[in-house]
């Protein structure tokens, strides 16, 4: 286990680069929690698969250094690094058999033999193989390719960091859910510091004590499901976690009142004066909708998720979700909105701004 820490990182895939654009990883300083268990969230892109390959040591940055345990390890190979590195798609022996390929990292380190059978039935146990083990990896379906996988970066317990590259995509979705589970449960029990890719959202806040939101190759945001859900730092936080995502409407800021087409609305806080792009954040569960309470909109349609409706609406031209009860009753004339002024957010250039509360 080990804490990591990134110092002024940044990475261009460029020969000379000459701006941050030119950055598909922008400059970051960051510390993880030894024995954390951390899931980088993002979009396709974004430079998630990235950062993990230069933690890994696949790839070398063009700036900055990489820290385990305050130990620089920027140019260290992958193998003195001592982690465990998991794919997006299954990389097996197929020679091997399912028994062989899990215990193979153990025997490589010159475990015994007893362990290695021991962990070996545990592993297997825990990704649903123990009547495969002596089956060859060869022919098998991608998915058990993949449970091998997972299995075998788990298998060693002394490893610095178990690092997962969106490891589920191959895996159907009922053990999705299994392996998700399996991997909270082996960190509960070891504690290992975990590091997981992934463009699930909700694979990242079922998995993940921290969620590491990265955007156009910054880390937008680093915090709990709760505090990414409250308070997204950065409008791309509020439109990418929740379904659906925060509604982002052009605001005037003044004081505590927020003004949009020159209608008010109460604000939680108070602000400054605020210039560049003013916008108000407000999540779908923050909204009502009724008859005679708020600012006036048009409702374009309802749609039944079950346990919620979605209502679609337009306000002052701006699409807006607003989420009702599985049993409230949405008639014709419900035409007016109001939003929880404690829990509406106001973005300056993207980035949320920190109000006065008195």
């Amino acid at each position: 286990m080990a804490k990591i820490t990134l110092d002024n990182l940044a990475h261009s895939y460029l020969a000379n680069p000459a701006s941050e654009d030119d950055y598909a990883l922008k400059e970051m300083t960051h510390d993880w929690d030894d024995g954390g268990a951390y899931a980088l969230l993002g979009s396709s892109g974004c430079g998630k698969s990235t950062l993990l390959n230069i933690i890994s040591g696949l790839l070398q940055p063009s700036q900055g250094r990489i820290l385990f345990d305050g130990k620089d390890v920027t140019h260290a190979p992958t193998a003195e690094r001592n982690i465990a590195q998991v794919f997006q798609f299954p990389v097996v022996y197929d020679t091997m058999t399912v028994q062989e390929n899990l215990a193979f990292p153990l025997r490589n380190r010159g475990r015994d033999e007893a362990y290695v059978a021991s962990r070996v039935q545990e592993i297997a146990r825990m990704i649903g193989m123990e009547d495969m083990l002596r089956k060859k990896a060869r022919g098998l379906t991608a998915d058990a390719k993949q449970k091998i996988s997972l299995g075998r970066g788990m298998v060693r317990k002394d490893v610095n960091a178990l690092l997962f590259d969106e490891p589920l995509t191959v895996i159907d979705p009922h053990m999705k859910w299994e392996l998700r589970t399996q991997l909270k449960k082996l960190h509960h029990d070891f504690g290992h510091t975990m590091i997981y890719v992934t463009h699930d959202q909700t694979e990242a806040l079922t998995f993940a004590d921290k969620v590491v939101v990265m955007y156009d190759g910054r880390v937008v945001q680093i915090g709990t499901p709760e505090e990414l859900f409250e308070r997204p730092e950065h409008t791309f936080v509020g439109y990418f976690i929740g379904s659906p995502g925060m509604n982002v409407i052009p605001a005037k800021v003044e004081g505590r009142s927020a003004y949009v087409n020159g209608a008010q609305m109460a604000l939680g806080h108070g602000y400054g004066a605020l210039d560049g792009k003013v916008e108000i954040g407000v999540r779908p569960e923050f909204a009502r909708l009724s008859q005679s309470d708020g600012l006036p909109i048009k409702v374009r349609r309802v749609e039944d998720a079950g346990r919620h409706k979605i209502i679609r609406a337009e306000f002052f031209g701006h699409g807006i979700n607003i989420i009702a009860g599985e049993d409230d009753r949405i008639s014709a004339d419900m035409n007016r909105v109001s939003f929880d002024a404690a829990h509406v957010n106001v973005y300056r250039n993207d980035w949320r701004v920190k109000g006065d509360a008195a």
